[in-house]
């Protein structure tokens, strides 16, 4: 097990940092019409970053699970504006599992943006798919499809199995991320492409369990940016002609938020080292670094904003942000109880 990034991780962590320091503004898309950062997604995909973990005979760069974590962490530690989590994690995953050769590479190479349409609880969504003609229609409506507001291509799953559809009427949701978007889905007779597998509900679980971790990613990255903006301003800020920092109570509330990013951080590494390494350890692994990692990046985001002060709360400071992606990403796969009754359904299975 490697819990440690080697010299090429470090580097790739450097470079997408510096990327998205020179071209990352989350403002854009917060405060503007857009509903995602165009031209950073371009960057992204100049760099082979959307196809980070596809094997590269179907156009991806062949790189594993660790890499993607360095890569998502940097991207939920400056709250990026781009599909990446939907396309490059979310569709990617399945279509990789389904081995799909179509449409795999123009989401590897960036020229299209892939979504995934579940049930709200990770079940078969409430589409219908019917044979008609030779070929498949979906009808029906899948809810809070992530990154649907912007994607090209719909992977969705069924009590009729897996398939890939193109043609779907998107209805953009307001909700409390404004730097990720959702939408809601309408499938009216709309052609669709089956992908046979012999376990649909087995590519699910994969999928779910790669997905937490990527998530896990994100969600370490807040955390250290969190961290590292509340100390630097516990260090500024001076009240009583001393800094705020030297405030006992305010050392504990930023002791207590290192402590949680590098636990958050050692079971992020695990579990993407599963994904690359043992897989057979991945079920539990990313059970486990969902149901800490969640809780953890709200109750820090929590902590920042109010170490912050008055100007934590304001509009223009980003600290609302953090708090509003945290509770968002808390609630992205069914709750903390619904965590935990996962990892302890992980844990029935361990001799």
């Amino acid at each position: 097990m490697q819990l440690v990034l080697d010299t090429e991780q470090q580097q790739l962590r450097s470079t997408v940092r510096k990327l998205l320091a020179d071209h990352n503004n989350v403002r854009s898309v917060v405060d503007g019409d857009g509903a995602y950062d165009a031209v950073l997604w371009r960057h992204l995909a100049e760099l082979g970053l959307t196809g980070l973990v596809v094997p590269e005979e179907l156009g991806g760069a062949g790189a594993g699970h660790v890499e993607r974590a360095v890569v998502l962490e940097e991207l939920g530690r400056a709250l990026a504006p781009v599909p990446f989590f939907a396309s490059a994690v979310l569709a990617a995953d399945a279509l990789a599992a389904l081995g799909d050769t179509e449409v795999l590479p123009a989401l590897a190479a960036g020229e299209k943006i892939g979504a995934l349409a579940v049930s709200p609880g990770w079940g078969p969504a409430p589409v219908s798919a019917t044979e008609r003609d030779g070929g498949w229609v979906l009808d029906g409506h899948a809810p809070f499809v992530i990154s649907g507001d912007v994607a090209e291509v719909f992977v969705i799953y069924t009590a009729d199995g897996w398939f890939v559809a193109e043609d779907a009427r998107r209805m953009p949701l307001t909700t409390l991320d404004p730097t990720r978007g959702q939408a809601k889905l309408e499938f009216a007779a709309s052609p669709a492409r089956r992908l046979d597998t012999a376990d649909p509900a087995a590519v699910l679980e994969e999928v779910r369990d790669l997905a937490s971790v990527a998530l896990a990613a994100e969600q370490v990255g807040g955390i250290g940016k969190v961290l590292e903006t509340t100390v630097e301003y516990a260090k500024m800020r001076v009240q009583f002609g001393r800094a705020v920092g030297s405030y006992q109570a305010v050392k504990h509330a930023c002791a207590d938020l290192y402590s949680t990013s590098e636990r958050a951080e050692s079971l992020l590494r695990h579990a993407a080292w599963a994904a690359d390494h043992d897989r057979e350890a991945l079920p539990l692994a990313a059970a486990s670094t969902q149901a800490f990692t969640g809780p953890a990046y709200f109750a820090a985001a929590a902590s920042g904003l109010q170490l912050h002060g008055g100007i934590g709360y304001t509009w223009e400071h980003d600290a609302h942000l953090y708090y509003k992606r945290a509770k968002s990403c808390e609630l992205l796969f069914g709750g903390h109880d619904a965590q935990l009754a996962r990892l302890a359904g992980r844990l029935d299975g361990v001799s």
